[in-house]
């Protein structure tokens, strides 16, 4: 059978504009189907605007808030959020300051506005090797894949905007400095590399990897051109771990020099130039350390195993936990057939295109998802979905005639599109909080000041930051060994300890970061480091814990003053325990929904931590009743409660009720509360 030769690159540029901005219009428009869903329920609505449905948005948007009104202003890890991610604080505040839309309604449509952005560099890949028509359907299918589209969806306001746009941007500059030598393709590298970290640090690893790949590709089948070396050298400045207006500088100079001195020096001297460039990338950048660092996150779980063993949050977070092939399957490209066709098609795109195995960092990290999360296959989704569109061009090319040539290609392309947008459609995910959630944080809002703190679970961290204008103690990046400290706090039956951790846990936290930022001012000098907060790492070099876990400083985890924990615990219960000066108001947060988590939370406080074993078995059914009659009471998850002999029936074992407790809310606001001895040896309690 031979092959046809019918091309997909009749197009002019006015054209492939106009397919970028079809492609961009599908992408958003498609994403519209959830704000049409979630604009219904007025629980989802506040201050005329549908809320965001992702815990961490209220991160950046409580900074792009410090930035508009100065609100958050004593909220130390506020400002983390701008000097960590300063491209997406300041997006969203030029946004909100320049346009007529409010800040609520800027973070809930920003991601759809940004992440669509990536079928410009889908196109332009493509137009690389003469298919835009290929870059075409691969853009809507790109830019709207399962994975993707839970992650940019309209409402999911984070980080994920950027990363894909990107990281998809790059390897595109990265393939166009190996289709065209020009000296100013160079440039736009350059200065997308410069700019990367200012919108998604976290992603290095991955840059990383393609310019290695990039850099080897250069080295082995372009080694004759002279603006290869020119080329690695300028890229490799461009991520070394320095100030980047330093970089921006060596950058501009490196191409102004080598553009005048590039026909006096001949290969041999540039590859030596090339090698040192190199060699001070790696060095100081620690390329595979990171590299390999960030694949020991995701893969190391379980108890701490250095000092006192707190339990790892990494265990119970679903998108950092091992996934099915199927879900890695529908993740990246829709469906397991999907999958292994969009690997064959990339496969074959590769054998017919050498330099797209810059790109096989984005599939080996779908892949890697397998092992180590959900979160990784949104970076395989583009690159999947230009595989497997170029594998049905390849397939089309084999049909003699032209129309059905055309009927084919498009026939597949859209078909691979219909498990997504089926997705899309049953896709009915809820917004973080309800509305008389957020009008108790308003009312928080009402009475607390600034300084103040509220502790609870560190999923609300960021949305009581926003709503209440109070600081927390964990929150969604801050989620380590002070879990600990609230988890204790929320299954105590002492009011005394829950006051006296309380206290102490935040007056020590806030006098830490005072202490961390006087440090600061102060040039570093470790012996300005209160004792209580100079600690020393695992290699034995001080650092400062003022902004770290208040636990590892209260109990001295991992020195050689380290405090026996079950000593600390039980003299907190005593009315009589010494606290520091109270500098603010404490407030506990505990919405309803949260039972639904609460066996998760308990595990955390539930813990013996010199042996990092469980201290009681616990358990813990969140639900409803059903059914209630004659005092049996069914629950909806299939227990049944004698209320008349106070028996648990859970599947055939029977378990004996120590107390029964009912409460309830009146119309004046009071709350009523009975509660019935059943057994003084039960084991259960039913509320």
């Amino acid at each position: 059978m031979s092959k046809n030769k019918f091309k997909l690159d009749n197009i002019s540029t006015k054209h492939i504009l106009g397919l970028m901005l079809l492609a961009y219009a599908f992408s958003f428009s498609i994403r519209l189907i959830w704000v049409n869903w979630a604009g219904q329920n007025v629980d989802f609505l506040w201050n005329n605007e549908i809320m965001i449905n992702t815990n961490d948005g209220y991160f950046f948007a409580s900074a792009a808030e410090y930035l508009l009104s100065g609100a958050h202003a004593d909220n130390a890890r506020v400002h983390i959020a701008i000097d960590s991610y300063p491209g997406m604080v300041y997006t969203t505040y030029l946004f909100t300051k320049y346009t007529p839309f409010s800040l609520e309604t800027i973070i809930l449509y920003l991601p759809a506005i940004i992440s669509g952005l990536v079928v410009i560099p889908i196109i332009m890949a493509a137009k690389l090797i003469k298919l835009p028509w290929v870059g075409f359907f691969a853009a809507l299918l790109g830019s709207i894949v399962w994975s993707y589209y839970n992650r940019t969806m309209i409402g999911y306001y984070d980080t994920d905007m950027f990363s894909v746009v990107l990281q998809f941007t790059i390897l595109y500059l990265f393939l166009f400095t190996i289709y065209s030598k020009e000296d100013r393709n160079i440039l736009w590298l350059s200065f997308a590399l410069l700019l990367y970290p200012f919108f998604y640090p976290q992603g290095l690893t991955l840059i990383y990897a393609m310019f290695i790949l990039w850099a080897l590709y250069q080295f082995i089948l372009q080694r004759d051109e002279k603006n290869s070396y020119i080329f690695i050298v300028i890229a490799s400045v461009a991520l070394w771990s320095i100030p980047v207006w330093i970089k921006a500088l060596l950058v501009t100079g490196l191409f102004v020099l080598f553009k005048r001195l590039k026909n006096d020096i001949d290969n041999q001297k540039f590859l030596y130039i090339t090698l040192t460039a190199l060699l001070i990338f790696f060095f100081f950048g620690n390329i595979f350390g990171l590299i390999l660092g960030k694949v020991g996150i995701y893969l190391n779980r379980g108890i701490e195993e250095s000092g006192l063993h707190f339990y790892q949050v990494i265990q119970t977070v679903r998108e950092a936990g091992k996934i099915s092939w199927e879900v890695v399957s529908n993740r990246m490209i829709g469906h397991p057939i999907l999958l292994l066709l969009s690997l064959v098609g990339y496969l074959i795109l590769v054998i017919k295109h050498k330099p797209f195995i810059l790109a096989l960092p984005l599939i080996g990290v779908g892949v890697f998802s397998h092992w180590a999360g959900l979160r990784f296959t949104v970076y395989a989704v583009p690159i999947a979905a230009f595989s497997i569109i170029y594998l049905f061009y390849f397939i089309s090319q084999y049909i003699k005639n032209k129309k059905f040539f055309y009927a084919i290609f498009t026939a597949l392309s859209l078909l691979a599109l219909y498990p997504n947008i089926s997705h899309i459609i049953s896709y009915k995910v809820p917004t973080v909080l309800n509305k008389t959630e957020v009008q108790d944080l308003a009312k928080l809002n009402e009475i607390a000041d600034d300084k103040d703190y509220t502790l609870t679970w560190w999923d609300y961290g960021y949305p009581i930051w926003y709503y209440s204008e109070t600081s927390t103690l964990i929150d969604g990046a801050k989620h380590h060994n002070d879990n600990y400290i609230i988890s204790k706090i929320m299954q105590t039956t002492s009011a005394e300890f829950a006051v006296n951790l309380s206290r102490l846990a935040v007056e020590t936290y806030a006098e830490g970061v005072d202490s961390h930022n006087k440090f600061l001012e102060e040039g570093n000098d470790e012996e300005n480091i209160p004792p209580k907060f100079k600690m020393l790492n695992k290699e034995g070099e001080i650092y400062h814990a003022g902004r770290g876990a208040v636990i590892d400083v209260l109990l001295r985890n991992n020195q050689k003053d380290q405090v026996n924990p079950d000593l600390f615990l039980s003299e907190l219960k005593s009315n009589s325990y010494q606290l520091p000066k109270k500098t603010r108001d404490i407030y506990l947060y505990l919405p309803y929904r949260m039972m639904n988590i609460f066996p998760t939370v308990a595990v955390f406080g539930n813990l013996d931590l010199t042996i990092g074993k469980a201290e009681r078995k616990f358990t813990f059914y969140p639900t409803s009743v059903g059914s209630n009659q004659n005092g049996m009471i069914v629950l909806k998850n299939g227990i049944t409660f004698d209320a008349k002999k106070g028996i648990l029936s859970v599947g055939s074992d029977k378990k004996y009720v120590k107390n029964f407790i009912i409460t309830q809310n009146t119309e004046e606001g009071n709350i009523k509360l009975q509660s019935q001895l059943y057994h003084t040896d039960g084991t259960h309690a039913v509320i």
